[in-house]
């Protein structure tokens, strides 16, 4: 029987990860959706999507991404190594967000920047490859985003509660 403390943090931590790491995968996966349509669009539709897009949309990332990063690394601690089950799914999931954020920070980020100061008349010549660079670490991210969360989901179906420490 786990104690009732530690069984709360558990189930804490395992709700924060479940609901922000949907929201972030749900969020990537829409994301991504709005950039298949756009593969079509003149340069000039592009570039006015991408300023409006990057407006606000960025926060919301963040702001899915961190909890779902802290509740599982927290989820991690709570459980340790002897779950052997649950702490490995755990571990996978995390390092899929981590992947996900560093292809964010390193890939996604700075295209963001650099396109917030494209002028939609005078695109930049290169602007397709920048475009499918940004939308190759996309799918990316996403992919590890969903990964991360099946991870998650599976050690909670599979493990809803943790194991007694020995």
């Amino acid at each position: 029987m786990t104690p009732p403390g530690r069984a709360t943090a558990v189930a804490a931590a395992r709700f924060v990860t479940l609901l922000f790491g949907g929201l972030y995968a749900g969020f990537l996966l829409a994301v991504l959706v709005l950039e298949a349509t756009l593969r079509g669009a003149t340069a000039e539709v592009y570039v006015v999507v991408q300023r409006v897009k990057h407006a606000d949309l960025d926060l919301l990332a963040a702001a899915t991404i961190t909890p779902a990063i802290a509740g599982g690394a927290l989820l991690l601690l709570l459980l340790g190594p002897r779950q052997r089950g649950p702490f490995a799914l755990g571990a996978v999931g995390l390092l899929c967000l981590l992947a996900a954020l560093a292809a964010t920070l390193l890939v996604n980020v700075p295209i963001n920047a650099a396109q917030l100061g494209w002028s939609p008349q005078a695109p930049p010549a290169d602007w397709a490859a920048v475009r499918d660079r940004w939308q190759a670490a996309h799918a990316l991210r996403t992919a590890l985003a969903v990964a991360a969360l099946g991870c998650q989901l599976l050690a909670a179906l599979r493990w809803p509660e943790p194991l007694a420490p020995p």
